[in-house]
């Protein structure tokens, strides 16, 4: 599935991003009925994704319209969100355009685009590389490539890629890489003169009204292709209805017929397990799902699922470590709820209107209070040292909120935080310059204060539980997704009174 883009971390590191303005024109929509939508579906599907580990949205399209939708305060319809590997399914789509304009071949050797990065003695196997291989990730690579493409030091991620051993004849294997879709964004810039998401937004972007969007780039300037675009779960829900009209938007040919019959066809066997959704077939950057749908997604449950023979298409935002249960939920749930004929009643529309509306990522359980607050409140704790490098913890509290402060070698970095509701507001804390934050508090018990902080552009959300006794303090922190360990190590802290940190 996804491969870890930097080292084993969750953490949030934005880099250099393309920004470009946001959109206000909407889908249209209609009532679940009206689609053919059983309200009771989606309410078991709701019910099953919340017991998998909670979604962050999700769009119901039929017969071109959304039919069922919510967001999980405190993410919501008008924020981008992290898509990770479902930005692969975009690049691909630029390599269609680009093929359709004469810019490259799908038989083009990969190292014709790069004469000046490749080794002087290229390996047959990597002269034998063309375009489809990258597309189809059959590169003959024994693993993925992004880690050692991307290391750290590394400048040119190209020269790097060229560079690595190509063990296998391209086109003999399937083997997920993302480091191949980076080289087709970097195909994309060098035979157009523009960066992956400039050549989109006059062929894609603006033809489908997607205007708030973020991508990527490498050291180089490159738009990283397999990873690093944020757009709204809207924006999914219009890409995968161009996919499902075959390309024509609103009467308007946007990408070549051609080009998405290839794309989201099986090129590629990657697997015989009949009821895995990672083994029905791979085509360009698209996944064969079962039942005849395919998709585009991305780590931790971003999906933008297209079904054909339901005239439907669903766009998902998430959070969650087991993204097989979420399309299980989507099979089990969703799929028999769409039929030309339902027999719901509006009271059974009602009950999904109202359950939607109580959609939330669960707020911290525990007290609003307690008597130990005043006490804690304002004290500095030095940390013992560890490998996070944090120097101090603090907790204050104010009327209904509360403040977590946290010290390391980048400077301090501070969390206001609601009690018992989500509190918005930034933070430098695991984000650089800043990232947008919902977080909430509570008090488990008398000395321990739990603190969740709702990264809600971004799958993450990060829980500190603090515990404080007299002058001793323990801190203790988790995340919901990573690409490594969720679990941090313990930190033990000290306050010395006179010393103000």
């Amino acid at each position: 599935m996804e491969a870890a883009m930097t080292a084993a971390t969750w953490m949030i590191v934005p880099g250099d991003r393309n920004v470009v303005p946001r959109s206000s024109r909407r889908l249209p929509r209609c009532r679940p009925t009206e689609a053919g939508l059983d309200p009771a579906g989606v309410l078991g599907f709701i019910e099953a994704v919340e017991a998998a580990g909670g979604l962050h949205s999700f769009m119901i399209l039929r017969h071109g319209k959304v039919a069922a939708e919510g967001w999980w305060r405190p993410y919501g319809a008008r924020y981008p969100h992290m898509l990770f590997s479902l930005s692969k399914s975009f690049t691909a789509t630029a390599v269609g355009l680009a093929i359709s304009q004469g810019n490259l071949t799908l038989d083009a050797p990969v190292i014709s685009f790069f004469p000046d990065q490749t080794p002087s003695n290229p390996s047959p196997n990597l002269a034998a590389m063309r375009v489809r291989h990258l597309l189809t990730m059959t590169t003959g690579h024994a693993e993925d490539t992004i880690g050692r493409t991307t290391r750290a030091g590394e400048q040119d991620w190209v020269r790097v890629f060229l560079s690595l051993p190509v063990e296998h004849q391209p086109g003999s294997r399937f083997i997920y890489n993302s480091g191949a879709t980076y080289m087709l964004s970097a195909i994309i810039q060098k035979v157009t003169g523009d960066r992956l998401i400039e050549y989109l937004k006059p062929r894609l972007f603006a033809p489908l009204g997607i205007t708030s969007m973020t991508w990527e780039t490498c050291p180089k300037g490159i738009n990283t292709g397999g990873w690093g675009l944020s757009v709204r779960t809207e924006d999914v829900a219009r890409f995968g209805q161009l996919y499902l009209q075959r390309g024509v938007w609103q009467g308007r040919r946007v990408v070549p017929e051609e080009w998405v019959a290839q794309a989201t066809a099986k090129q590629v066997s990657n697997g015989s397990d009949p009821n895995s959704d990672w083994a029905q077939g791979y085509g360009f950057q698209f996944w064969r799902c079962r039942h005849n749908a395919y998709r585009g997604d991305g780590a931790f449950g971003q999906f933008c699922i297209v079904m054909p023979d339901q005239d439907a298409v669903i766009a998902i935002t998430s959070g969650v470590s087991d993204m097989q249960a979420i399309l299980n939920a989507v099979w089990t749930h969703l799929l028999p709820a769409m039929r030309d004929e339902t027999f719901a009643t509006a009271a059974d529309e009602a009950r999904l209107r109202s359950r939607i509306a109580r959609l939330e990522v669960p707020c911290p359980d525990g007290r609003p209070s307690s008597p130990e607050a005043r006490a804690l409140s304002g004290k500095v704790y030095r940390c013992d040292a560890n490998d996070a490098g944090i120097e101090t913890v603090s907790l204050a509290f104010s009327a209904g909120r509360g403040t977590l402060s946290i010290r390391d070698g980048k400077g301090l970095h501070q969390v206001e935080f609601g009690i018992g509701g989500w509190l918005r507001g930034k933070t430098t804390l695991d984000a650089q310059p800043s990232a947008l934050i919902a977080a909430s508090g509570a008090w488990e018990d008398d000395t321990t204060c739990v603190v969740k902080v709702c990264y809600y552009e971004t799958p993450f959300v990060r829980t500190f539980r603090l515990r404080a006794d007299g002058d001793e303090m323990t801190v203790a922190s988790r995340v919901n997704v990573s690409f490594g360990p969720t679990e941090m190590p313990t930190l033990r802290a000290t306050h010395r009174p006179g010393r103000t940190g």
